[in-house]
């Protein structure tokens, strides 16, 4: 497997547990390689050791919590990774040449915040299209759960049994996102900060990406108008694998009230301000749960019972995913989750970003094309980005399909009604 794509699934897992799961066997073993031969192909690729690359973010991280927060340095060390403030305070000194607290004394902090509250500056490589993420997310916001106003995205969160929130806006000056944090267990802050980073695709860069579209007339001219277009992610992917569930043959908005409906009766209350009154419920209450009483008919109820179940059971996982294909043969064994929503699912549960869904009405119409065939054929030239392309050509075909009969915008079970777009 000596290529830069098991080296690329290994920074996604990296990036997920910072190799406190196993360690360097671990990573390798569910790699499916040897150690050994890990540790060669991250030298050959990236210069350096898959352990290096975990110290690395471990001290980019502990140095902003230092710049950016008034946590005492025991803390930065746990929430950090570093787990002893002994080794926090010589890796610090190795590589700033300065102790964490001559560090912070050079910070220009503001004033401490409240307790619990943690503001910081995620920084992406521009491009980046904040209203048009802002467009895409507002109205699949699940109510009691997500918020989206006055230029902000909001929602309640739960790591490890503990709940709290956090706020993402726009900070156009240093090409960041401003996160403000709501949680009272410090030693998740990473977690919580890099599950942020993946669901704001803040390391893409459009330098890659760009390009794969040069060909295609009416993608360029889409990408000229409105550059940087991210793929939208989410902070939970069995949230967001319900979610598509819901918005099956319905539009947005009735997928939006169904979403309300089910967080209402089965989530549980959150500790977050209004509106962000419930925390989505977990896969074990869902896989018990009488959803024929928020309005589902039975196929759609079952199917989402089916898939909690799975999930709850460990068959089902959205982390640590490693191959596509077998994802997709996994979800697409449910009877009522078809290609279509197995895509939509992969593209924004788990990032990939040359997830595609086939034969959508939505992407037919934005092209002019009548077959899926069609479609299929152009789309070949926009890979490995396949998903980007879509993020454009939703926003344009969910205008044309206003022109288009009821009769003719409905799907075979497992797809979406393509004047959803993707509920």
């Amino acid at each position: 497997m000596g290529t830069s794509n098991t080296v690329s699934r290994a920074l996604r897992l990296i990036g997920e547990t910072g190799l406190e799961d196993g360690g360097l066997e671990g990573l390798a073993e569910k790699l499916g390689v040897g150690s050994r031969h890990l540790r060669r192909l991250f030298i050959r690729h990236l210069g350096a050791t898959p352990n290096a690359v975990a110290q690395t973010r471990r001290l980019h991280f502990a140095k902003k919590l230092i710049d950016e927060t008034h946590l005492l340095m025991g803390q930065i060390a746990i929430a950090s990774g570093f787990g002893c403030v002994r080794r926090f305070n010589a890796a610090i000194r190795n590589t700033y040449k300065r102790t964490p607290t001559q560090i912070r004394r050079l910070a220009r902090q503001a004033d401490a915040p409240p307790d619990h509250e943690y503001i910081f500056h995620l920084r992406f490589r521009p491009p980046y299209h904040w209203p048009g993420m802002l467009a895409f997310l507002a109205p699949r916001a699940t109510p009691g759960v997500e918020a989206v106003g006055d230029g902000c995205y909001s929602r309640s969160i739960t790591v490890d049994g503990v709940n709290g929130w956090f706020v993402v806006s726009f900070d156009p000056a240093p090409n960041s996102l401003r996160v403000c944090i709501h949680f009272p267990e410090p030693r998740s802050l990473f977690f919580i900060v890099e599950r942020i980073r993946k669901m704001f695709d803040l390391n893409a860069d459009w330098a890659d990406i760009a390009p794969a579209f040069g060909n295609d007339a009416m993608l360029s001219r889409l990408i000229k108008q409105s550059p940087g277009m991210r793929l939208p992610g989410c902070w939970n992917g069995f949230e967001l694998a319900v979610r598509a569930i819901l918005g099956q043959q319905v539009t947005v908005r009735a997928a939006t009230t169904f979403a309300g409906r089910l967080v209402r009766k089965f989530g549980k209350p959150s500790v977050a301000p209004n509106p962000l009154t419930h925390i989505f419920p977990t896969p074990e209450v869902l896989a018990e749960a009488d959803l024929s009483s928020i309005g589902l008919t039975r196929a759609r109820a079952q199917t989402i019972r089916a898939l909690s179940q799975a999930v709850a059971q460990s068959r089902i996982r959205f982390d640590g995913v490693l191959e596509l294909e077998p994802f997709l043969r996994n979800l697409t064994e449910f009877p009522g989750i078809g290609p279509w929503t197995a895509q939509y699912i992969a593209m924004r549960a788990l990032n990939e970003p040359d997830a595609f869904p086939v034969g959508d009405v939505a992407l037919l119409s934005a092209l002019g094309l009548s077959k899926a065939a069609e479609l299929e054929r152009r789309a070949e030239a926009w890979r490995p980005w396949r998903a980007y392309a879509v993020m454009y050509l939703w926003g344009l075909g969910s205008t044309r399909l206003q022109r288009l009969k009821p009769s003719k915008m409905m799907q075979h079970p497992g797809g979406p009604a393509a004047a959803s777009i993707a509920g």
